[in-house]
């Protein structure tokens, strides 16, 4: 059998490559969870798999020790087979901040998801936008700066109608 892999990129120490096998070997946690799809209505499915915030951690964010809320400035950039993306914020998985149950599925009602590859499963969230099938890529991001106010555009304040 073929495994789908999915890769874990950006302000890592250990960047990797896993499949759903060794996503198997870590501790699995349970979530019975109920969202409204856009084409499909209501679902109601059991998805078994390791929290994202295990995974991650594990990989070694780059984070500022020296500075506690500097994890606050990472973005987690999940992409899927089929094209969606979605972004959360470090802060959401964090156990001192939101410690939202993020899962990397690896089965959802039972079935395992190894050739297909691992799905987002935000239990959180009303609607199953950010629910992302076929992991293949997650990036973690701190590397953006904050600078002040962006500039004014010059230009006209406001536009005649005619």
């Amino acid at each position: 059998m073929t495994y789908a892999e999915l890769t874990l990129t950006g302000d890592l120490l250990r960047p990797a490559r896993l499949t759903v096998p060794e996503l198997l070997r870590r501790p699995q946690h349970t979530a019975d969870v109920s969202f409204e799809c856009a084409t499909s209505g209501m679902q109601h499915h059991r998805f078994t798999g390791p929290l994202l915030y295990d995974v991650l951690a594990d990989a070694g964010p780059g984070f500022d020790p020296a500075r506690r809320k500097d994890r606050l400035r990472f973005l987690i950039a999940v992409t899927g087979t089929d094209g969606h993306h979605a972004l959360l914020s470090w802060a959401e998985i964090d156990p001192d901040f939101a410690d939202e149950p993020v899962l990397l599925a690896v089965t959802v009602d039972g079935t395992p998801l190894d050739a297909v590859g691992p799905q987002l499963v935000l239990p959180q969230d009303r609607c199953g936008g950010r629910h992302i099938s076929g992991i293949t890529a997650i990036r973690v991001d701190g590397s953006y700066g904050f600078g002040g106010p962006a500039p004014a555009t010059p230009g006209p304040a406001s536009v005649a109608v005619p």
